[in-house]
């Protein structure tokens, strides 16, 4: 098998590296809460529905509790408390909290021991729920076997799930074996889940508990009509990070767009914020064996693809450290990297090959996501097609286990269903024709391939020694990644983070943690 020269010794002490900043940065969760994350703790509850304005109750009840200065105490304890007091299940308890004209607050009466036990058969069923989805959806890849690796992602997202519906089995049709629906622009910022179906959107499709029912739908129809399982994805991130990660631990979706830190670098969302948030999906996460996909691709975007390359492997690194936190498994941590380097540059195929192929060792059992080129694409679709052979060329190579596969009409327009299958078509030509490539060829010890992945090993290791010394929150503030610099106080949703009290109430989060 293709190797590239690594040195042991230096990636486990970027492993070390990394754990010692995510261990800084798992104390301040560990003190904290969010209205994101309660907010998910009531989803799990099988608190639902809007008001007549649209605001979803869960909404309605956390802000109720953060505006009084009692989120602290967590929102577990005032639903354990309302169930005490005669509502008949969660849902009626929340109704309650929200609307009740008097608040409650915790004073005199039920205790947190109280509301723990209250609580403890709808926390049971909670993640009872979650594990029912997890074999379901494991079952259904057991009878209808995935692709061979890597597997070949594609986008849609028109913005009506309807369409996306059709979409997404035509994609499976034509040879992809996973269908990302792409959320609606700016999702990320809104600090509400939307409710119901949707039919508009821009850039993309709501992310909703709905939509992804009716996408989960399409691709088990696709499985059984063309006898291949059909993996579904969408984004975990934003200010609704952890509720959205719980609607897809229900629905049966396969993957998750999870990242420690890009909500914060390409977001701008406040970094105590998203650190709080991510935590908490993950364990949503974990406990339903979904596969996160990581977006460090997105450094490359931003910042010099040749420059910058360790600062990619130092982040996936961190990324890896976070999810390890959380009790993400190896084999669900979809680690991203990108194809970017300017195609003008010299060899920049052998540069590109040597990250990937370093990346695929440094991670043996991690189901690595490669991502297409996009930064130097133009309206040359001719052009733009021959460099995304080079990328798959290179995936196949070094063994990457999920491309998203590039489109020659990236900058041009959004994909047409033509375009998804001349790409499709594309890739499987060279997947098939260099299927055993990497088997067959070895690196030369000193050569440009070798010498490039030391050099990138070298300088991640640099960066995370950096880092530890200075705080993950300081390296953000001086734009380690992505060349973003970020502060520890600024950015979207800090007001919505909370010290947890002594007393803090949350039993699902502790079920999952006990997983």
């Amino acid at each position: 098998m293709l190797t590239v020269p690594m040195d042991e010794r230096k990636v486990a002490r970027c492993r070390e590296l990394a754990k010692s900043v995510a261990d800084d940065v798992q104390r301040y969760i560990d003190a904290h809460t969010s209205v994101g994350v309660e907010r998910t703790i009531l989803r799990a509850y099988g608190v639902d529905g809007v008001d007549d304005q649209g605001a979803p109750l869960v909404n309605l009840v956390v802000d109720r509790y953060a505006k009084a200065g009692l989120l602290g105490r967590g929102i577990s304890f005032f639903l354990g408390r309302a169930l005490l007091a005669g509502a008949k299940d969660p849902q009626d308890a929340a109704e309650r909290l929200a609307y009740a004209p008097d608040l409650d607050r915790g004073e005199s009466g039920p205790n947190a021991a109280d509301a723990l036990a209250v609580l403890r058969p709808y926390t049971e069923q909670g993640i009872d729920r979650i594990d029912r989805a997890r074999d379901e959806r494991e079952a259904n890849k057991e009878r209808a076997k995935a692709g061979p690796s890597p597997l070949k992602y594609v986008i849609v997202a028109t913005g009506n799930i309807y369409d996306d519906a059709l979409q997404a089995k035509a994609a499976a049709y034509a040879g992809a074996d996973i269908v990302a629906v792409i959320r609606a622009t700016a999702q990320s910022l809104l600090d509400y889940v939307p409710h119901g179906a949707t039919t508009e959107g821009y850039g993309g499709t709501f992310a909703t508990q709905e939509n992804f029912k009716i996408i989960r739908r399409a691709t088990d129809e696709a499985a059984i009509d063309y006898g291949r399982y059909i993996h579904q994805t969408n984004y975990s991130s934003g200010l609704c990070m952890a509720e959205i990660a719980w609607m897809g631990a229900v629905e049966r979706l396969d993957m998750l767009l999870n990242d420690a830190m890009y909500g914060i670098l390409f977001r701008d969302i406040n970094p105590c914020r998203n650190f709080v948030d991510q935590y908490v999906a993950r364990r949503f996460i974990a406990r339903a064996g979904i596969i996160i996909n990581t977006g460090e691709d997105n450094y490359l975007t931003t910042a010099d693809a040749v420059e910058k390359a360790h600062t990619v492997l130092a982040s996936q690194f961190v990324n890896e450290a976070f999810a390890k936190h959380a009790g993400v498994k190896d084999e669900q941590m979809g680690l991203g990297h990108a194809y970017e380097i300017d195609p003008s540059i010299e060899n920049s195929f052998l540069l590109e090959l040597a990250q990937a192929q370093l990346v695929r060792q440094v991670f043996p059992r991690h189901p690595i996501k490669w991502m297409p080129p996009t930064k130097f694409k133009t309206g040359d679709i001719f052009q733009s097609h021959v460099h995304d052979a080079l990328f798959s060329l290179v995936g196949v190579t070094t063994h990457q286990s999920i491309e998203l596969l590039g489109m020659f009409s990236e900058a041009v327009h959004n994909p047409m269903l033509m375009d998804r299958y001349l790409s499709l078509k594309a890739t499987k030509y060279v997947f098939n024709t260099a299927k055993a490539l990497g088997d067959e060829i070895s690196i030369k010890p000193d050569g440009i391939i070798a010498k490039r992945a030391a050099q990138v090993l070298d300088e991640a290791l640099e960066l995370l020694e950096d880092v530890e010394a200075e705080t993950i929150w300081k390296a953000i503030e001086r734009g380690a990644f992505a060349d973003v610099k970020r502060t520890r106080t600024g950015g979207k949703g800090y007001a919505g983070v909370f010290e947890r009290s002594r007393d803090y109430v949350n039993p699902l989060l502790t079920a999952l943690e006990a997983s």
